[in-house]
C-alpha cells in the first residue's frame, strides 16, 4: 500500500450556472483550445521568418480555417466515440448522438474530422493543405493539454490502480489509489508536444510541407501508447485483450505514417540541396 497519497481536488464540473445554461470546464476545453490555436496560427502565417517565401493562408483566412476545425472536431470527435467505442449504446440511444455536453469525444475521430476541415478549407483558399494541416498539428496540442485536464476535473479516463504515492482516490471509481493518467497525457500529449513541435518551427519546419504534421504524429502517437500502460480502459469498449488497447491501436498508424512523413520530407529536402 502507498505510504502516501495525494487528495483529489474536487473541482465542480460546472464553472458557472447562468439560469438553465450550465457552461462546463469540458466545453470550455475545447473552446479555449480552439480561441488559442487560432490566435498562434494567426501570430505565426503573419510573419515572414516562419515560412522564407514559402506559399501559406492569410491571416484574414484563419478565421476561416477556425470554422473548418471546430466544425470538424465536434463532429468527427462525437462520431468517433459513436462508431469506434460504443456503437450499440447509441444504437439504442440514438438522441444522446447530439448530446455532446455530456462528454464522450474520441480523440482520433476529431483528428480526422479536423482533417477533412483543413483539405476543404485549403481547397477553398487555393493553398497547399500539407502547410494547413502542419499549422492545425502545431495548435492541436493545445486543445489536448486542455482536453487532458477537463478530464481530470470531471473526472474521468482515470489510470490504473497504483501503490505509487501519488495515486488518487477519483470519485466514480473504487476505494483504489489510481495513477492520474489524465495529468500524464496532458504532460506528454500536450504540453510535451507542443514544445517540441514549437522548436521544429522555431527551426524552420515550415518551409518543408508535413514535417511538423508527421512529428505530430510521432510525438502523439508515442506519448498516447504510453500513456495507455497507466490509464485504465473499459474492459467492454477498449480492452482489445494481450495488454493492447483500443487506444494503442489507433495511435500505432499515427507513428507508422508520421515516420513515413518525416521521411519523405528529409529526402525531398536532401533532393533540393
Amino acid at each position: 500500500m502507498p505510504i502516501l497519497l495525494l487528495p483529489y481536488p474536487v473541482i465542480d464540473p460546472v464553472l458557472v450556472h447562468l439560469g438553465p445554461l450550465a457552461i462546463r470546464w469540458y466545453a470550455l476545453a475545447y473552446i479555449g483550445g480552439l480561441l488559442a490555436g487560432w490566435g498562434l496560427i494567426r501570430r505565426i502565417v503573419a510573419d515572414d521568418r516562419f515560412w522564407r517565401g514559402a506559399p501559406r493562408p492569410t491571416p484574414d483566412s484563419i478565421d476561416d480555417l477556425l470554422v473548418y476545425c471546430a466544425l470538424g472536431v465536434v463532429i468527427g470527435g462525437r462520431l468517433g466515440q459513436v462508431l469506434i467505442y460504443d456503437p450499440a449504446y447509441y444504437l439504442a440511444h440514438p438522441l444522446e448522438i447530439v448530446m455532446v455536453w455530456h462528454g464522450g469525444m474520441a480523440f482520433h475521430g476529431g483528428m480526422l474530422g479536423a482533417l477533412v476541415g483543413v483539405i476543404l478549407f485549403a481547397r477553398r483558399y487555393r493553398v497547399p493543405w500539407l502547410s494547413v494541416l502542419d499549422l492545425a498539428c502545431l495548435a492541436a496540442p493545445i486543445g489536448i493539454f486542455l482536453g487532458r485536464i477537463a478530464n481530470f476535473i470531471k473526472p474521468e479516463l482515470w489510470g490504473r490502480p497504483t501503490d505509487a504515492p501519488w495515486g488518487m482516490v477519483f470519485p466514480g471509481a473504487d476505494a483504489q489509489p489510481r495513477h492520474p493518467s489524465q495529468l500524464y497525457e496532458a504532460a506528454l500529449e500536450g504540453l510535451l508536444n507542443f514544445v517540441a513541435l514549437w522548436l521544429l518551427v522555431r527551426r524552420g519546419g515550415l518551409t518543408r510541407r508535413g514535417l511538423v504534421t508527421g512529428a505530430f504524429g510521432v510525438i502523439y502517437g508515442l506519448a498516447r501508447i504510453a500513456a495507455e500502460f497507466f490509464r485504465d480502459p473499459d474492459p467492454a469498449l477498449e480492452q482489445l485483450g494481450g495488454g493492447l488497447t483500443m487506444g494503442m491501436a489507433l495511435s500505432a498508424p499515427m507513428v507508422i505514417v508520421g515516420l513515413l512523413i518525416i521521411a519523405n520530407c528529409l529526402r525531398q529536402g536532401a533532393a533540393r540541396a
